[in-house]
């Protein structure tokens, strides 16, 4: 695990925090152990709002971006490889020691080979199929993260957010099959980049549209994607966030991985939040790989679900009437 290489860095000398200065932490996940910290002297920079509210809840200080002087980061390697490059170039932006810790499905020995390319790179350890290493200076300027990219007319995304190179094909699915009424309040959780929520609004008798997303970065793209006065949008955990009304329809396609492995149980809390929000005679619909068992739970909460169209990819699932169980 990460947190025992870190922890074993420090125990071993590897690296030293220095005695004093702000030290920035990038993109650590919920559950991780950063006790070797000096936790008063740290910021955790993190855009996923659940993450971000699990280090705020345990008492650290976060923020969305770095603002001000520090004196070393750590940046812990994420999937998206474009996304992590642009958060070592903030690092080294920021001055001081650059500490890079990683697992190997997350490139971490790419990343090592690229630094050493470009930086004195020290302090390397290997362990838990992962890897630690510190350097300073260098410059990793066209490593930062540039303007938003269009990827289809008029919608943009950055590195990092899901579909981040196009319209996901089963959110563009999902679209096809959605009907014409949809009522007058409608949800999109997990609306990323705004795909499903600029679609819904191209409907009329739509009054009010939610679009809750727990990625800051994709948020954003969101609120320039969609620019209709009907939406509004929330930066929240999706699973856990409640509207002022009760809402007529739901849409979404539910995340189902935290990490590199399917967990179905993300998308089931997904399911179990839309059935609290909507009304008696609410309906749901969403789109799923093909391969992911949520018939069942679909079925402990609602009335009516079926399957309305779909490929060997994905399903397209409709439900209806939520139970109050």
């Amino acid at each position: 695990m990460s947190q025992s290489r870190l922890t074993l860095a420090v125990d071993s000398e590897h690296i030293a925090w220095p005695s004093e200065g702000r030290i920035a932490v990038f993109a650590p996940v919920a559950g991780m152990d950063l006790s070797s910290l000096p936790k008063e002297r740290c910021v955790i920079i993190q855009t996923v709002k659940t993450h971000y509210d699990a280090f705020e809840a345990a008492g650290w200080s976060c923020a969305i971006a770095p603002e001000g002087d520090f004196a070393a980061s750590v940046v812990c390697l994420t999937r998206a490889k474009a996304q992590a490059r642009g958060f070592i170039a903030q690092a080294v932006a920021l001055g001081g020691q650059v500490i890079v810790d990683g697992q190997k499905t997350d490139g971490a020995e790419s990343f090592l080979k690229d630094c050493r390319k470009r930086a004195d790179v020290t302090a390397v350890l290997s362990k838990s199929h992962g890897k630690l290493f510190a350097f300073s200076g260098g410059d990793f300027s066209d490593w930062a993260i540039g303007d938003p990219t269009e990827v289809a007319p008029g919608l943009i995304t950055v590195p990092g957010v899901f579909s981040a190179d196009g319209i996901d094909p089963a959110s563009a699915a999902l679209v096809a099959a959605l009907p014409e009424k949809l009522g007058k309040q409608v949800a999109d959780l997990g609306a990323g980049w705004g795909y499903l929520s600029k679609a819904i609004l191209e409907r009329d008798t739509v009054e009010t549209l939610y679009a809750v997303e727990a990625d800051h970065a994709a948020l954003t793209c969101a609120k320039a994607n969609v620019s209709d006065d009907r939406a509004e949008f929330f930066w929240a955990d999706a699973t856990t966030w409640q509207p002022r009304a009760k809402m007529n329809t739901v849409v979404m396609n539910p995340p189902f991985h935290t990490g590199r492995k399917a967990e179905p149980d993300l998308g089931r809390a997904f399911i179990s939040a839309a059935a609290k929000m909507l009304a008696p005679t609410g309906h749901l619909w969403l789109v799923a790989n093909r391969h992911l068992p949520y018939e069942p739970h679909l079925e402990a909460c609602f009335a009516k679900v079926q399957e309305v169209a779909g490929d060997n990819r994905f399903k397209i699932l409709h439900a209806e009437r939520p139970s109050r169980k």
